[in-house]
């Protein structure tokens, strides 16, 4: 069996299960009911978004397998499949969905969706694992990144697509952060201090949030793409075209909240948590 192994330094995320529930307690319980088919989550270190992911993470319903959605790709790149047949986590080995695996290949091949295996060590699928192991203690996994382009959307359908031909009740967790800002990223078109807080808040980040509750996929990549507001919208996008392919009715937002929630510091990252409503 190929395993695939935690690759993230500890400070990501804790290191065992009974360290993590105690986190997430502290968090306080869920707000939403766990029935949606599709979330998008925040994936910097747990200490910075953990607890909108996890709000995230609880939204979803009892399925039999979760798609994990990350990203850290350009538009160009194909969509990255994990090759491995497990993968370790604070809470065990969570087994891939195979059998989803190979139909969704058929899927993005009818879709003329280029792929190619993930090998790359990237937080934005393996900080989410943990929540797996937490919320959805029976569901398999599938690891997929999606590049911040249409293909992101036809993603999506194809998971859709590939889900019903087996039958299988899938969830879709999209990975994306919002907009990184201040010196460290390089991006300060609004200035520093309150001013420049209130703009990536209310103006950068709030046009691609808009984007997603108002379902439309296509204007989130562009507004990201264009605005700097999210470094991984195509998971994003892939999780709603899911959603939507699944007939969600709405989307609904969840919490939002900056790095400098956490930490006052020069140059921060927006995170939010949204959820698809059936």
């Amino acid at each position: 069996m190929r395993i695939r192994r935690r690759a993230l330094a500890a400070g990501w995320y804790p290191q065992d299960a009974p360290s993590i529930r105690r986190l997430v307690e502290g968090w306080g319980p869920p707000s939403t009911k766990a029935t949606g088919k599709a979330a998008i989550a925040p994936h910097a270190g747990w200490t910075f978004s953990g607890r909108l992911a996890s709000i995230a993470w609880s939204a979803i319903a009892e399925v039999e397998t979760v798609v994990v959605v990350g990203g850290h790709l350009s538009p160009s790149s194909p969509v990255l499949v994990a090759p491995e047949d497990a993968f370790e986590t604070p809470f065990g080995t969570l087994s891939a969905d195979l059998e989803l695996g190979a139909r969704l290949a058929e899927a993005m091949a009818e879709a003329k969706l280029r792929s190619a295996p993930d090998r790359d060590v990237d937080n934005t699928v393996e900080v989410q694992l943990p929540f797996a192991g937490l919320y959805a203690k029976k569901a398999r996994v599938l690891w997929l990144r999606a590049p911040a382009s249409p293909a992101a959307i036809a993603l999506g359908e194809a998971i859709h697509e590939a889900a019903a031909s087996l039958g299988r009740r899938v969830a879709v967790i999209g990975s994306t952060d919002l907009t990184h800002y201040g010196p460290d990223y390089g991006f300060e078109p609004a200035g520093s201090g309150a001013e420049a807080e209130r703009w990536v808040r209310d103006v950068n980040d709030r046009a691609f949030l808009d984007a997603l509750l108002a379902m439309d996929a296509a204007t989130a990549i562009r507004r990201a793409r264009e605005d700097g507001s999210a470094c991984s919208p195509g998971a994003a996008a892939a999780a709603l075209s899911f959603a939507l392919a699944e007939g969600a009715a709405s989307v609904g937002e969840l919490a939002y909240a900056t790095s400098l929630d956490i930490r006052r510091a020069p140059s921060f990252v927006g995170y939010a948590a949204l959820a698809s409503l059936q």
